[in-house]
């Protein structure tokens, strides 16, 4: 038998920060990741090669998850899972 779906966890919110450089991309997805609920899924958009070792630090500093990395034509994917508080 499965549970049935959590809309606290498996809800996913997208934030595009294309075409901004660091450390823009991080400092909005730390604003938007404020306003969700604990384990709550954030998806964040970006070009800037520097978002991969700034997202890294960033959840590492701040108890998120990062569960994914991913890139594809120059658009980088990460989904970060937001800590419970």
């Amino acid at each position: 038998m499965t549970n049935p779906p959590d809309p606290a966890t498996d809800a996913e919110t997208v934030l595009d920060v294309r075409g901004l450089a660091c450390p823009l991309p991080v400092l909005k997805a730390n604003r938007t990741i404020r306003d969700l609920a604990g384990g709550s899924r954030l998806r964040v958009l970006a070009t800037d090669r520097a978002a991969v070792p700034d997202f890294t630090a960033f959840c590492r500093e701040t108890g998120h998850r990062l569960i994914s990395v991913g890139e594809e034509a120059g658009v980088y994917s990460f989904v970060i899972r937001r800590r419970q508080d």
